[in-house]
């Protein structure tokens, strides 16, 4: 099993090309985004520090990241909706339009007019089932205005590439230092 993955880990870190196209897919999966996809790009960087820009990783992993958000936007509510009321998907689909629903409310309520800056940090703050997909579902299932959602989710990506950053740095900084 260790040679197995040994091996993985020597492909990637051997083709640039590949570590990029990685971390790209990455941060399109949900719930792991950018949150997962900047850790992988540091072990890249770290793994091939000639041929791996890390700023490049982060704007292909930024791109990734923000890539399915207009499809979120206009098109999760329809097809959660469409979902509602089938017989083995209805159940939950329906919970996920009452928990986004109730959720906006509570969020609505307690931003009130800040609502932008509110979405922003529901976004930026990196913690579990926050994130971009998320955000964005919750701005269509508040009704909020495409354009202010869209600007508030690429502030909070932003913000949560900052914080991400700065844990990988000091973590991966120190375990490569140590690794040699």
């Amino acid at each position: 099993m260790g040679s197995i993955t040994a091996s993985i880990i020597q492909a990637f870190a051997s083709n640039t090309i590949t570590q990029y196209v990685g971390c790209f897919i990455v941060s399109m999966i949900p719930l792991i985004e950018l949150r997962g996809a900047l850790p992988v790009a540091y072990v890249f960087e770290g793994l091939n520090p000639d041929g791996f820009n890390l700023l490049v990783g982060y704007i292909i992993i930024a791109i990734g990241n923000m890539l399915p958000v207009p499809f979120i936007f206009f098109f999760a509510r329809k097809v959660l909706e469409w979902g509602s009321d089938k017989r083995v998907i209805g159940p939950f689909f329906r919970f996920c339009l009452e928990k986004g629903h109730k959720g906006g409310v509570k969020l609505q309520s307690k931003a009130g007019r800040g609502l932008f800056w509110a979405l922003m940090l529901f976004v930026g703050i990196p913690l579990p089932g926050t994130g971009a997909w998320t955000g964005t579902l919750a701005a269509s299932l508040l009704d909020m205005d495409f354009k202010e959602s869209v600007v508030a989710v690429v502030c909070g990506v932003a913000l949560a590439g900052v914080i991400v950053g700065v844990f990988c740095t000091l973590g991966f900084g120190a375990w490569f230092k140590i690794a040699g």
